[in-house]
């Protein structure tokens, strides 16, 4: 008995010991997959960065090399040059994405909290009209929308890209306000109507500061979509609006290219939205993890 309980012993310690060495064997290659992976993701940056500091014909001999003689030449073209209009079309898309993300924020959090508290006839109908606005493909309404825009004389004016970025961004918003809204209490707004809150009150008092999270969420998804938005700019706005996509563009020729000064640009337009993900890093993870757990 005492020699099959041994055996026992041994062959439970093998399997545990075949067990560890199977899950770090796993565990190292799953880290090894998930460092190839982080370099793949970073390395464009880094190398965007170093051809940055590099003359067209060098990139040219090899475009991996690093820099014989690293050079800001490229960024002082770029920012002295008026035919850039670097500096204009990141003020342009500054001011068009602020603009717009605050009216997609205030109209989403309107609407979406009327059709998630208030019931009457057209409710739901309302409702799958907003969502309908996601189902329709962006690109099947530019000719519709340039004509339109010609015809009242919103073409080419500083808040010409306004509405349409209000419009199109709009129903994913209403989507996910309305959603986090139906997942609060209501007695928390019986109890401040008890109390004599009104209405708007209520909305403005008691369920905004609720909903910052899912309204941060909503915010940050409409800033890289606004800031990044090519097509309506393309077709609506003149050079003198152009936002960072279309002056991007001036960087391509039809028979030639000038990499290194395009990748300067693009760290250029680059570095406001990079700037603004590491300063608001953590209410970017807040927001999205408590918009995805409440809605």
């Amino acid at each position: 008995m005492a020699s099959e309980r041994i055996l026992e012993t041994q062959a439970v310690k093998k399997t545990t010991a075949g067990g560890k060495v199977g899950s770090t064997v796993l565990g190292v290659i799953l880290n090894i997959f998930m460092w190839i992976f982080s370099l793949s993701c970073i390395f464009p940056l880094i190398w965007m960065g170093y051809s940055s500091l590099k003359q067209k014909r060098d990139f040219n001999k090899d475009i991996f090399s690093l820099p014989k003689e690293p050079s800001l030449s490229n960024y002082q073209r770029i920012l002295s040059n008026p035919d850039y209009n670097i500096a204009s079309s990141m003020w342009n898309s500054t001011r068009t994405t602020i603009i717009s993300v605050c009216l997609i924020v205030f109209f989403a959090f309107i609407v979406g909290y009327i059709l998630a508290r208030c019931r009457f006839k057209m409710n739901r109908p309302l409702y799958v009209m907003f969502l309908m606005g996601m189902l329709i493909p962006v690109h099947s309404l530019m000719v519709p929308i340039y004509i339109i825009f010609s015809r009242v004389g919103l073409l080419n004016r500083w808040f010409t890209l306004l509405l349409p970025y209000l419009c199109f961004n709009l129903p994913v918003s209403l989507f996910l306000v309305e959603g986090y809204v139906k997942g609060i209490p209501t007695a928390l707004e019986e109890a401040a109507a008890i109390d004599g809150c009104s209405f708007t009150r209520s909305m403005f008092s008691i369920i905004l500061p609720i909903c910052k999270p899912i309204l941060t969420t909503v915010a940050i998804i409409n800033v890289f979509g606004c800031w990044n938005e090519f097509s309506f700019a393309l077709i609506l706005q003149s050079k003198a609006y152009q936002t960072v996509p279309l002056a991007l563009k001036n960087f391509t020729g039809q028979f030639n290219s000038d990499f290194p000064k395009m990748m300067a640009a693009m760290l250029l337009t680059m570095s406001p939205v990079v700037i603004f993900y590491f300063v608001f890093s953590k209410q970017i993870i807040k927001g999205m993890v408590a918009g995805a757990v409440k809605g």
